[in-house]
């Protein structure tokens, strides 16, 4: 049985619907919350089989609140890749796999907007990433992603969706697994919070089934790129 770090930023924001899909599997998790007291980050990625990146809520790479313990987790996620480790980044984490791998973030609003994603390429993800499907960003800062990095899917605006860096590493601007709860959550756990966030709420409520639907075959195709199922 295998373990992958999760790198949380917020008591509200977890794997949410991704829990299920790793637990099926036999798949082991461990949380690593460096926001909690006396926590710590892991020098080296070294016991994990590859590590997955939370977003953070409102705090930002490059703009707003900075998350605290960006330093560190470049550190770890840079580790984890010479190491040749399959690293999932999920909105801020995102941004952070695109940093760490020679890319950017820029500067973005905090929003909350329920887009389409549209497959970019019919053997994304194994052949089992959907055509279309619903993606949830909760979050600012967006990723630029490095050279070399392969677009999977893309939003109607024809924004960067979902990518791949070196083969087995993946970023999506938002979280596939999410949970309408955990917004809910998020807009409670801070003093900041996306303007006129009701219509997004109302949204993500219409699309939860979706997302939930959308997500088997997602989590099919990322564990078969990532080969956490040996």
């Amino acid at each position: 049985m295998i373990t992958l770090g999760v790198l949380q930023h917020t008591d509200s924001e977890y794997l949410g619907l991704m829990e299920d899909h790793f637990e099926g599997r036999n798949i082991r998790f461990h949380y690593i919350r460096p926001f909690t007291p006396g926590a710590t980050i892991p020098a080296t990625a070294e016991g994990f089989a590859g590590l997955i990146v939370l977003g953070a809520g409102p705090r930002g790479a490059v703009s707003g609140d900075l998350l605290a313990s960006l330093g560190p987790e470049l550190r770890l996620i840079r580790d984890a890749i010479a190491r040749q480790l399959p690293i999932v980044g999920l909105g801020l984490g995102a941004a952070m796999l695109a940093i760490a791998t020679g890319g950017g973030a820029e500067d973005t609003r905090l929003r909350l907007e329920v887009v389409r994603a549209r497959r970019s390429d019919p053997a994304a993800l194994g052949g089992m990433m959907p055509v279309e499907f619903p993606i949830v960003i909760y979050g600012r800062d967006r990723a630029i992603l490095p050279p070399g990095a392969e677009i999977l899917a893309t939003t109607t605006g024809n924004e960067p969706a979902v990518f791949r860096i070196n083969n087995n590493c993946l970023g999506f601007i938002g979280h596939p697994g999410i949970k309408r709860a955990m917004i809910e959550d998020l807009v409670m756990e801070f003093d900041e919070a996306p303007e006129d966030i009701t219509p997004g709420l109302v949204r993500l409520g219409e699309e939860q089934r979706a997302i939930a639907d959308a997500l088997t075959p997602i989590m099919v195709g990322l564990i078969k790129v990532t080969g956490w199922m040996g």
